[in-house]
């Protein structure tokens, strides 16, 4: 069966695995690690995204991640293909470097966060890339380094794991240790293993054996927590498929933002063509960001659609997005008043509204 699509929203916790294609090596060298580990850093400045634990195997790498606005396949899209590219060109290879696409998991934070830390903190030494705890506390392309104070990294998200240790520094390092040493061999989390587990919302089932009447249907492989954990995730996704933003067609798509543009201009006091140049000031880079914010998070346009138009990366396009808020409020810009203005011209070139 294939994988439904992915789960996500703002403050979603996530298990993420990505795998080298027929489990080729993906990190040949530390050049390669460090590349990777430097894209990471430089998406999680540009989206907010947490990185509370991570490990960079051979042939894969596992990442624990809290979204935020960004979303997830977003991310890690621009993740694993900026380095692809790059790992590519230094090797001098081409064709794909990762297995199909990667796996994601939603957790629920209680009771799996730490434990998922602790697993995936391991890695390192499950694999024998280190044989000993003390060399995993200096082992550099893993998040556990920067957990006990070896290795300092600005990006990852260490206080949101020490916190659940204690509020002080010192001591809630030398706790996150004794946890980690408790279960220096931990087995993986049934998600982890090969294939023969599955989900179920009452807990885990072997597929070797029978599934029965709901058993067949109530489970979910995209999701790891509690039976009401399960429901409430998958409840959310039913309301949120039922109440996203109309699709627009491509003709529709263009005459809304023409009409954006032309307004974002009046407000910011600005001409269209100052908003789609390459101008730094302000006004331009507030009336971007209204464009933007209109169309993604209100009309459900994407963000590549968004950027061809506006002449801008899709980078560009979610760091605006990040700080919108911010922006609008400065130049006192109104997302609702546009829309009152620009969905009723919907319709109007010739395709009817869906």
């Amino acid at each position: 069966m294939p994988r439904g699509p992915r789960l996500d929203a703002p403050g979603c916790l996530h298990h993420v695995i990505a795998r080298g294609l027929e489990q080729r090596r993906i990190f040949v060298d530390d050049v390669d690690r460090g590349a990777f580990v430097a894209r990471l850093d430089g998406l999680v400045a540009a989206t907010g995204t947490e990185v509370l634990a991570w490990a960079l195997l051979p042939n894969h790498f596992h990442l624990l991640l809290r979204t935020q606005e960004a979303p997830l396949s977003d991310l890690m899209r621009a993740l694993n293909t900026g380095y692809a590219v790059g790992f590519n060109r230094r090797h001098r290879r081409s064709g794909y470097v990762f297995q199909n696409r990667f796996k994601s998991f939603l957790v629920e934070e209680e009771p799996y966060l730490l434990e998922l830390v602790r697993y995936i903190h391991l890695n390192p030494l499950r694999a024998g890339l280190v044989t000993t705890l003390p060399e995993l506390d200096g082992f550099p392309w893993a998040g556990h380094s920067t957990l006990v104070g070896s290795i300092d990294r600005a990006w990852q998200a260490t206080s949101a794991v020490l916190t659940l240790f204690g509020a002080d520094a010192q001591a809630a390092r030398a706790a996150y240790r004794r946890f980690i040493a408790t279960s220096m061999r931990q087995e993986p989390p049934p998600h982890c293993a090969a294939s023969g587990v599955r989900r179920l919302r009452g807990g885990w089932l072997s597929t070797s054996e029978p599934v029965r009447g709901r058993d067949q249907w109530a489970f979910d492989e995209r999701i790891l927590g509690s039976p009401e954990f399960v429901a409430r995730v998958l409840t959310e996704q039913d309301t949120a498929m039922t109440t996203r933003p109309p699709v627009l067609s491509p003709a529709e798509g263009s005459a809304v933002l023409l009409a954006l543009l032309q307004r974002a201009a009046t407000q910011c006091g600005i001409t269209p063509a100052e908003i789609t140049s390459a101008s730094h000031r302000a006004p331009a880079v507030a009336g971007r960001t209204l464009v933007a914010h209109v169309a993604v998070l209100h009309l459900g346009m994407s963000s590549n659609t968004v950027a061809r138009f506006l002449g801008v990366s899709r980078q560009s396009v979610r760091r605006g997005l990040l700080r919108s808020d911010a922006v609008l409020a400065e130049f006192r810009c109104d997302p609702e008043a546009l829309l009152s203005e620009i969905l009723p011209r919907r319709g109007s070139t010739g395709t009817s509204a869906r």
